[in-house]
């Protein structure tokens, strides 16, 4: 009985895909696109908050910036809880039909694409500033107090000497939002995007086979986040690069490491006034 009820539903699956095969991989595209622009724009977004965040307040700044600056973290901070504490769905409600509610009618969003890219994409920058801020913190603050000592400035050493750093260390962050993003645009059917997943709504609704189209969608999203998941891991590896390395020395005269004998030799060289001569 399982076994027949197995085979109906390959059958029902390949009848399913012979008729809106075309469609569901429309959608698929739809939903990459969507996710990869949000995930970019979303990074954007959580790297500004992020380092607006970690700018420190210190007790010898003028007295108007640190008002500007203690103003400026309590709207990021308040951006990050609310977009982090709702559910992306409501949000999406609330930007697509709050702003015609509460303009009547006079400002709307014509473009779905429009309000789906944003609407990913300031969830998503949400998330990724706590991520940030946490990759900043993670880097040695020695580095950052040795960069300030030779005279950068916060941003130089946020720049050219934290972010590089913090940036590696919150790479799996950004392949997880990825990911997420790929699943979670499929609540932006609520305002008519057409994704992966409202495909599945059209075709079940059309057909009424819905639990062979919900298992199409099911294998579908599974298939695309293993293998993004795996492109993923593959850049990580490419970024931390080799485990093993060969330092290089520059100058000959230079012993290598555990290199006894030379070391000596080269001391006695000295010792018998055969070094270069001292100027002055």
């Amino acid at each position: 009985m399982i076994i027949t009820r197995f085979v109906q539903l390959w059958e029902d699956i390949l009848y399913i895909f012979s008729k809106y095969g075309k469609v569901y991989l429309n959608g698929i595209f739809n939903t990459l696109v969507l996710s990869t622009t949000a995930t970019i724009i979303g990074c954007v977004i959580g790297f500004i908050c992020g380092v607006i965040d970690a700018v420190p307040i210190r007790e010898n700044d003028p007295a108007w910036k640190k008002v500007l600056l203690r103003i400026i973290k309590v709207l990021v901070r308040i951006y990050v809880e609310f977009f982090r504490g709702t559910p992306m769905i409501l949000q999406a409600v609330f930007i697509f039909y709050g702003l015609p509610y509460f303009t009547m009618n006079k400002v709307q969003f014509s473009n779905i694409w429009t309000v789906s890219v944003l609407v990913v994409s300031i969830n998503t920058g949400a998330y990724m500033a706590e991520s940030v801020r946490g990759g900043i913190f993670s880097v040695d603050p020695g580095q950052t107090e040795g960069a300030l000592a030779i005279g950068m400035t916060h941003f130089q050493t946020m720049i050219k000497v934290v972010l590089p750093q913090a940036a590696r260390n919150i790479m799996p962050q950004i392949g997880n939002n990825f990911i997420v993003n790929i699943k979670d645009t499929s609540v932006m059917f609520i305002i008519g995007f057409s994704d992966f997943f409202s495909v599945h709504k059209m075709v079940s609704g059309a057909i009424f086979t819905y639990f062979p189209s919900a298992t199409i969608e099911m294998v579908g999203y599974l298939i695309l986040t293993l293998l993004f998941s795996a492109i993923l891991r593959w850049a990580e590896r490419r970024m931390d690069g080799s485990s093993s390395y060969e330092l290089v020395r520059a100058d000959h005269h230079l012993a290598r490491s555990g290199d006894y004998n030379h070391t000596i030799h080269y001391g006695e060289h000295y010792r018998n006034g055969n070094g270069p001569e001292r100027k002055g």
